[in-house]
């Protein structure tokens, strides 16, 4: 009996204890709560003040609830206390404190676990780096801030300091995004305060882009708001702007009317008494804040010392550590620190490097356009001079009219070789050349570039002499247009320098592996020479080694630069060899492929052009031009050949469908549709009559592209009169001996 009266008696004592302990529990969360809502209050208060630029006010506030947040012991109050001090001191300029109090925030985030802490630390992380002008540092801390909280008053916040950090790096689509969707926001706690900053961010934005309309309309929008909630330090950022902007349009009155509401708000004593007032709150308030972790410093260092567990030999070495650690720490920020400016000015570097590639990119293509066009508009004067002087020396001149003429056609000449060698650099350095893989036979291309400069070596008393591998393969792949350019060059230039001498031409098999042969050139002659110093310039466009040379010999100084250009294309290295007074020796090697299995097919008949019969011949001509037109037709008239005249390309399609002719002389480039497009709806109707393209050639033009719209043969304006007979001889013959075939 006696052992049960215990237990009866804690029986009937248990209710009351847990009735205990439930009035404690709501005790204590009542308190929690009355606390929290307290702290809510004052933060709406802070956020108030800090809208209205009461800043002394706006602190005491926070100084409120740091001691709230200290009473209760409440870690996440008092982490959000520290980062609105941060906030606040950072906008007011004052760096420095704004730093002490983040480091203070972030020694008390080691120990609470607090995701919106921790994503409001981040924010005010990237405003600093932002301050200091890292902007692609505060970029990534802030989108790492984002990514810890969806708090809607920070989102916007953050999205607030983005458009910043988007004006600063002129992403200006991304920050007017960002700031209009901060126009149309529902914060709860900052609606009108982050609308007002974001319409003088749009101004500010709008100003720099000359939008000068849409900087009003943002301004003021900004100013109504301002001043509608009190908004000290923004009412005075509108009206400047609006002084600004109305200056910048011409309407004086108006800039007038803000620029003294500025002064206004600027000389008024309370704006001065306020300053003076919140610049000693804040002092106040750092230095209580500042001396307050001195107290405990010094509260723990004395403490340190009554302890009798510690040795002085232990403070010494604790103190040197310390310091050794400081110190060690300063290092690591300053040095990062460092290495952040550096990223932030290599981007920029970087990005001012593509836009000077960008720059010099366009500036080349605007060189080469421009080149391309005057080189191709001159063509059309010079076919005129060249084409005129050939017409007035076959009508029988004067003998006193024959030395100009003569004068005239070689002057004529001259400049359109230097026009075709201008071209050529121009497509080589726009990349326009691709090296052709036809099959040609390099005999014929050499012997024919030798037959043709036949009568420069006779005009100089010099020898041209081609000597001629014969165990090189007789079918090969390759270009034989620029092959025989590269040599055209290359011998003309030996016989320019070579007067009562010789020149040979030399072509030699090194190596041959199943389709492949290594061919070996060289172009010598026992001219003037070239010393040692204009060797190493020889090549460059426009050298001739010095001006006397120039005067003396003549020539553009573009033929070697060429030549060296087409090896390039080829992946060849052009070699000199020269020595003053002896003469001078150019060679490089060529890879090409062969044709082993090719049977060797001899021609079976040849066009000779004393036996073309003109007489008879009716041709359309082509050409929107009419003194071309005129030239042209009285180099037909000539050769006893009659001609019809097209002047576009629509007209030459209609002669052709109505009418037979032995030929068509295409003009490729004419106003409405070109040559082309005229040759390929011919070529629907008549695929077999001759059609020969006639044109200045361009940069952009392609000879492939004449061929497959269907042509048959090219002739480049000006042209000489032989070649002009030539192709038109061998196009039409040629199809009436193989129609007999």
């Amino acid at each position: 009996m006696t052992s049960s009266l215990p237990h009866k008696s804690i029986g009937a004592l248990a209710p009351f204890l847990l009735c205990m302990l439930a009035c404690i529990q709501i005790s204590f969360g009542q308190n929690n709560i009355n606390t929290t809502a307290k702290a809510q209050s004052i933060f709406d208060e802070f956020t108030e003040y800090r809208h209205q630029n009461k800043i002394d006010k706006a602190l005491e506030k926070l100084d409120e609830a740091a001691e709230i947040a200290e009473d209760s012991e409440d870690a996440k109050l008092l982490l959000d206390t520290y980062h609105q001090y941060a906030r606040l001191f950072l906008e007011e300029g004052d760096r420095e404190t704004a730093i002490f109090y983040w480091d203070r925030a972030s020694i008390l985030l080691k120990d609470i676990s607090y995701s919106y802490g921790q994503a409001f630390h981040l924010y005010l992380d990237a405003a600093l780096r932002f301050d200091e002008g890292n902007n692609f540092q505060s970029l990534k801390a802030l989108e790492e801030s984002r990514m810890l909280s969806n708090n809607r008053n920070l989102s916007n916040n953050i999205l607030l300091l983005e458009a910043y950090i988007y004006t600063n790096i002129e992403k200006y689509e991304d920050a007017i995004k960002n700031l209009h969707a901060l126009i149309v926001n529902s914060d709860d706690k900052e609606r009108p305060y982050l609308a007002t900053r974001a319409n003088i961010q749009l101004a500010k934005i709008s100003l720099g882009l000359g939008d000068l309309d849409e900087g009003i309309i943002h301004s003021k929008a900004a100013l109504e708001l301002a001043q509608k909630h009190g908004f000290a330090k923004q009412i005075r950022t509108a009206n400047e702007q609006l002084s600004i902007i109305y200056e910048k349009t011409g309407s004086y009155d108006q800039s007038l009317f803000y620029i003294k509401a500025l002064e206004k708000i600027k000389d008024s004593i309370f704006n001065i008494e306020k300053t003076k007032l919140e610049a000693k709150t804040a002092d106040r308030i750092r230095f209580e804040h500042q001396m307050n972790e001195i107290n405990k410093l010094t509260a723990r260092n004395e403490e340190l010392s009554e302890s009798k567990n510690r040795s002085e030999i232990t403070a010494i070495l604790t103190s040197a550590f310390l310091t050794i650690i400081s110190l060690l720490a300063v290092s690591l920020f300053r040095n990062n620190q460092i290495k952040l400016k550096t990223n932030d000015l290599l981007y920029t570097k970087n990005k001012e490097l593509e836009l000077a590639r960008d720059s010099a990119v366009s500036a080349m293509e605007a060189k080469t356009n421009f080149l391309s066009t005057v080189t191709h508009e001159l063509r059309t004067p010079l076919y005129a001079v060249t084409g005129l002087t050939h017409l007035l020396l076959e009508e029988n001149p004067a003998e006193h009219q024959k030395e100009h003429l003569k004068s005239l056609k070689f002057s004529g000449e001259y400049l359109l070789n230097f026009i075709n060698d201008i071209l050529q650099i121009n497509k080589i350095d726009a990349d326009k050349l691709e090296p052709l893989s036809v099959e040609f036979k390099l005999h014929k291309v050499l012997t024919d570039v030798v037959d043709s400069l036949q009568q420069n070596a006779n005009e100089n008393k010099t020898k041209l002499i081609l000597d001629y591998d014969p165990n090189i393969p007789q079918h090969l792949l390759g270009d034989p247009i620029k092959i025989s350019q590269i040599f055209m060059n290359l011998v003309g230039n030996a016989l320019k320098f070579t007067k009562n001498g010789k020149v040979e031409v030399i072509a030699k098999m090194l190596d041959k592996k199943e389709d492949q042969v290594k061919l070996y050139f060289e172009v010598k002659d026992n001219g003037i020479g070239i010393s040692e110093d204009q060797q190493k310039n020889i090549f460059d466009s426009f050298e001739q080694g010095s001006i006397q040379i120039n005067r003396e010999y003549g020539g553009t100084g573009l033929g070697l630069t060429i030549v060296k250009s087409l090896l390039g294309i080829f992946g060849s290295t052009i070699h000199l060899e020269s020595e003053l007074g002896e003469g001078s020796s150019f060679f490089f090697e060529l890879d090409l492929k062969c044709d082993a299995d090719a049977q060797e097919e001899e021609v079976a008949f040849e066009l000779n052009p004393e036996e073309f019969e003109f007489k008879g011949l009716h041709v359309l001509v082509v050409e929107d031009n009419k003194i071309n037109q005129v030239i042209t037709k009285k180099m037909l008239t000539k050769k006893e050949i009659t001609c019809d005249i097209a002047n576009n390309g629509n007209e030459a399609i209609d002669l052709a469908k109505t009418n037979t002719y032995d030929a068509i002389l295409m003009d490729i480039h004419m106003p409405g549709i070109s040559g082309e497009e005229a040759t390929r709806q011919i070529r629907k109707f008549d695929q077999d009559i001759p059609i020969i393209a006639l044109t200045a050639i361009s940069l952009d033009d392609s000879l492939d592209s004449f061929y497959q719209a269907g042509c048959n043969d090219v002739v480049t304006k000006p042209f000489k009169p032989e070649v002009f007979y030539q192709k038109i001889g061998e196009n039409i013959f040629r199809k009436k001996m193989e129609g007999s075939v």
